[in-house]
């Protein structure tokens, strides 16, 4: 590592380390080449102001790690420049984001959020721009080749979340978007339950932008409240259908909840009540570590001196907490190229091709994308990283249930027909 490398990470509080690699590049962005001044374009985009879910804080996050690598030295010298984009939740809305970010000869789009994985992949696709770091919201994220995942998506969550309720329940009900999405849940939650010896769980369908769900809340509840667990995985509008489970008696229905990140999370908890919420005792899925863990005081320093006052960054939001990591995997991949080579679109994809072993401080197990690093799975070819954490409600707060990762790689491969 040289002596300018070392003054350009020297405050950082989990130093990322990259594999290097000489690469050559193709192309040149407006502005010049390898050694020019010229700024990397990216782009994030989320959805906001919809009434499904929203992902605010992922563009907030992309615009405060900006000015943190900017203020920092860049990328080998030059400025990063990040471009954000409405997805509404809309497939035209997210095409025309791809089409911005071709116009501005964008490298890649970082940290970003769209249900509309079909439409925005192959987008991309036709216009050879890589999507890192996607929030894995969709199949269509681990099927393209241009795309280079963080997480294990939706499919390690469901799966894990299995695993973890076959543990503690006799009967499970699933409460999920009634969407092509939201078809997939149970497939990985029921391989999950299985793996722990356990029946499929009851698929109750529920509109993901409904104003209450006191129907499907009474048939996830039934009679057998004892043993039985309710699991309601609907993004923004889980707050809604618990509200509607709480609403069903005078009492907290004796059943054990639980959800996966993104659904439920640290400030669902306080807003209904920290300590004294509904959701005391309810088991979560994660991908990352609980945003109380010390590896993430990087973030929150950076949040602090970079967008202290915008109220649209929740650190433990995992939309915020998955588009710092793609940011942090980018710019490490992009300041390992050689300074030569110009950083174009298919110069990025190269350069992620050819990494693996790279740290993020124990946020993620070690990331890689290179043919070694990917788990093969027939209908998430680029899949790489499988792990998850499981947490429990206690006190209020999101708390670690078990140790460190949980690899459902092998849960995985049994759903996909090839266990």
């Amino acid at each position: 590592m040289t002596e300018r490398r070392i003054r350009r990470v020297r405050h950082a509080v989990v130093p990322l380390l990259a594999t290097s690699a000489l690469l050559s590049g193709c192309g040149v962005l407006p502005g010049g080449s390898g050694g020019s001044q010229g700024p990397v374009v990216v782009m994030t985009w989320a959805p906001q102001g919809t009434r499904a879910t929203n992902m605010p804080g992922m563009v907030a996050m992309a615009q405060a790690f900006e000015k943190y690598v900017n203020d920092n030295g860049g990328l080998n010298g030059r400025k990063l420049k990040v471009l954000t984009c409405n997805a509404r939740n809309d497939a035209v809305a997210v095409s025309n984001c791809v089409q911005q970010a071709a116009d501005a000869h964008a490298v890649a789009v970082v940290g970003s959020y769209s249900e509309q994985g079909r439409a925005f992949t192959s987008a991309l696709a036709s216009n050879d721009i890589p999507y890192i770091g996607g929030y894995g919201i969709t199949q269509d994220e681990y099927l393209s080749p241009l795309s280079y995942p963080v997480n294990g998506g939706l499919p390690a969550l469901l799966a894990g979340s299995g695993e973890q309720l076959a543990e503690k329940c006799r009967k499970v009900a699933l409460v999920r978007p009634d969407s092509i999405t939201g078809d997939q849940f149970p497939i990985f939650l029921d391989q999950g339950l299985k793996s722990g010896g356990h029946a499929p769980a009851r698929d109750l369908l529920a509109k993901d932008d409904a104003t209450e769900y006191s129907g499907v809340a009474a048939q996830a509840v039934d009679d057998d409240k004892a043993s039985g667990c309710v699991s309601a995985v609907l993004g923004d509008h889980t707050s809604t259908f618990f509200d509607s489970l709480r609403r069903l008696g005078d009492e907290k229905p004796k059943v054990q909840l639980s959800s996966v990140i993104g659904s439920v999370q640290q400030s669902l908890v306080n807003a209904t009540g920290g300590a004294n919420s509904p959701l005391e005792g309810a088991l979560v899925t994660d991908w990352y570590p609980p945003a109380s863990d010390p590896k993430w005081a990087e973030m929150k320093s950076v949040v602090d001196k970079y967008a202290f006052s915008d109220d649209r960054i929740d650190v433990a939001d995992p939309g915020v907490q998955t588009t710092w990591i793609a940011y942090t995997a980018f710019t490490e991949v992009i300041r390992a190229m050689d300074k030569d080579t110009a950083v174009t679109s298919r110069s990025v994809q190269r350069a992620f091709d050819g990494t693996t072993g790279l740290s993020t401080g124990g946020l993620t197990p070690d990331l890689g994308w290179t043919e070694n690093d990917l788990l093969n799975l027939p209908d998430h070819i680029r899949l790489s990283n499988a792990k998850v954490t499981y947490q429990v409600i206690t006190r209020g707060r999101l708390v670690p249930q078990k140790a460190g990762f949980v690899d459902v790689a092998p849960t995985l491969r049994t759903a996909t027909g090839i266990g």
